[in-house]
Protein backbone atom coordinates (compact mmCIF):
# COMPACT_ATOMS: atom_id res chain seq x y z
CA UNK A 1 0.00 0.00 0.00
CA UNK A 2 1.48 3.14 -0.68
CA UNK A 3 1.63 6.18 1.19
CA UNK A 4 -0.27 9.59 0.54
CA UNK A 5 1.14 13.06 1.48
CA UNK A 6 -1.76 15.73 2.02
CA UNK A 7 -0.74 18.75 -0.55
CA UNK A 8 -3.79 21.00 0.79
CA UNK A 9 -1.68 23.97 1.69
CA UNK A 10 -0.28 24.82 -1.12
CA UNK A 11 -0.48 28.06 -3.25
CA UNK A 12 -0.08 29.09 -6.84
CA UNK A 13 -0.92 31.55 -8.93
CA UNK A 14 -1.65 29.38 -12.14
CA UNK A 15 -1.46 32.21 -14.63
CA UNK A 16 2.34 32.81 -14.33
CA UNK A 17 3.77 29.98 -16.63
CA UNK A 18 7.10 31.91 -17.21
CA UNK A 19 9.46 29.49 -15.48
CA UNK A 20 8.12 26.63 -18.43
CA UNK A 21 10.61 27.66 -20.73
CA UNK A 22 13.37 26.76 -18.22
CA UNK A 23 12.25 22.94 -17.20
CA UNK A 24 14.26 20.38 -18.65
CA UNK A 25 11.48 18.53 -19.66
CA UNK A 26 10.14 21.00 -21.76
CA UNK A 27 13.24 20.27 -24.17
CA UNK A 28 13.06 17.04 -24.67
CA UNK A 29 10.20 16.53 -26.95
CA UNK A 30 7.35 14.10 -27.02
CA UNK A 31 9.83 10.92 -25.85
CA UNK A 32 9.79 11.97 -22.50
CA UNK A 33 5.96 12.36 -21.56
CA UNK A 34 5.66 8.91 -21.37
CA UNK A 35 8.83 8.95 -19.27
CA UNK A 36 6.70 11.29 -16.52
CA UNK A 37 3.44 9.41 -17.02
CA UNK A 38 4.71 5.42 -17.23
CA UNK A 39 3.62 3.07 -14.64
CA UNK A 40 7.08 1.48 -14.73
CA UNK A 41 9.16 1.83 -11.64
CA UNK A 42 12.28 2.47 -14.28
CA UNK A 43 10.67 5.45 -16.11
CA UNK A 44 9.27 7.29 -12.81
CA UNK A 45 12.77 6.83 -11.15
CA UNK A 46 14.56 8.38 -14.67
CA UNK A 47 11.75 10.97 -14.33
CA UNK A 48 12.41 11.95 -11.25
CA UNK A 49 16.12 11.82 -11.52
CA UNK A 50 15.56 14.53 -14.18
CA UNK A 51 13.83 16.67 -12.13
CA UNK A 52 16.01 16.79 -9.40
CA UNK A 53 18.63 18.76 -11.77
CA UNK A 54 16.24 20.71 -12.63
CA UNK A 55 16.16 24.79 -12.39
CA UNK A 56 12.22 25.26 -11.87
CA UNK A 57 11.30 21.99 -10.12
CA UNK A 58 10.05 24.24 -6.96
CA UNK A 59 7.49 26.17 -9.63
CA UNK A 60 6.27 22.99 -10.96
CA UNK A 61 5.53 21.02 -8.39
CA UNK A 62 3.51 24.07 -6.64
CA UNK A 63 1.69 24.11 -9.88
CA UNK A 64 1.15 20.46 -9.58
CA UNK A 65 -0.26 20.81 -6.27
CA UNK A 66 -2.41 23.62 -7.10
CA UNK A 67 -3.62 22.08 -9.94
CA UNK A 68 -4.00 18.90 -8.22
CA UNK A 69 -2.43 16.54 -10.96
CA UNK A 70 -4.16 13.24 -11.51
CA UNK A 71 -1.06 11.57 -12.29
CA UNK A 72 2.66 11.66 -13.40
CA UNK A 73 5.34 13.37 -11.97
CA UNK A 74 5.61 16.62 -11.43
CA UNK A 75 8.53 18.84 -9.36
CA UNK A 76 10.35 15.49 -8.89
CA UNK A 77 6.94 13.56 -7.31
CA UNK A 78 4.85 10.80 -7.94
CA UNK A 79 1.12 12.23 -8.37
CA UNK A 80 -1.98 9.78 -8.00
CA UNK A 81 -5.08 11.03 -7.76
CA UNK A 82 -4.00 14.69 -6.75
CA UNK A 83 -1.91 13.55 -4.42
CA UNK A 84 1.78 13.09 -3.86
CA UNK A 85 2.41 9.38 -3.43
CA UNK A 86 5.49 8.83 -0.84
CA UNK A 87 6.04 5.30 -2.01
CA UNK A 88 5.29 2.91 -5.03
CA UNK A 89 5.88 -0.85 -5.53
CA UNK A 90 5.22 -3.05 -8.79
CA UNK A 91 2.38 -4.76 -9.00
CA UNK A 92 1.47 -7.85 -7.85
CA UNK A 93 2.94 -9.70 -4.49
CA UNK A 94 6.15 -8.13 -3.74
CA UNK A 95 9.43 -10.00 -3.40
CA UNK A 96 11.09 -11.06 -0.34
CA UNK A 97 14.36 -9.17 -1.24
CA UNK A 98 13.63 -6.09 -2.29
CA UNK A 99 15.39 -5.36 -5.69
CA UNK A 100 17.45 -2.33 -6.09
CA UNK A 101 16.16 -1.16 -9.28
CA UNK A 102 12.32 -0.91 -7.71
CA UNK A 103 13.81 1.72 -5.60
CA UNK A 104 12.84 5.40 -6.62
CA UNK A 105 15.13 8.38 -6.18
CA UNK A 106 13.95 10.34 -3.36
CA UNK A 107 13.58 14.14 -3.42
CA UNK A 108 12.67 16.47 -0.96
CA UNK A 109 9.21 18.35 -0.57
CA UNK A 110 10.68 21.84 0.28
CA UNK A 111 9.54 22.80 3.51
CA UNK A 112 7.07 25.74 2.82
CA UNK A 113 5.22 23.01 0.39
CA UNK A 114 5.12 20.25 3.32
CA UNK A 115 1.21 20.23 5.84
CA UNK A 116 1.55 19.68 9.12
Amino acid sequence: MSAVIDTEAATYDEEDRSWWADASCATGGAGLTALFFSDELQDIAAAKRLCAECPVMVPCLEGAIARREPWGVWGGQLFLNGHILASKRRRGRPPKVARPEDQLPEIPIPEHLRSA
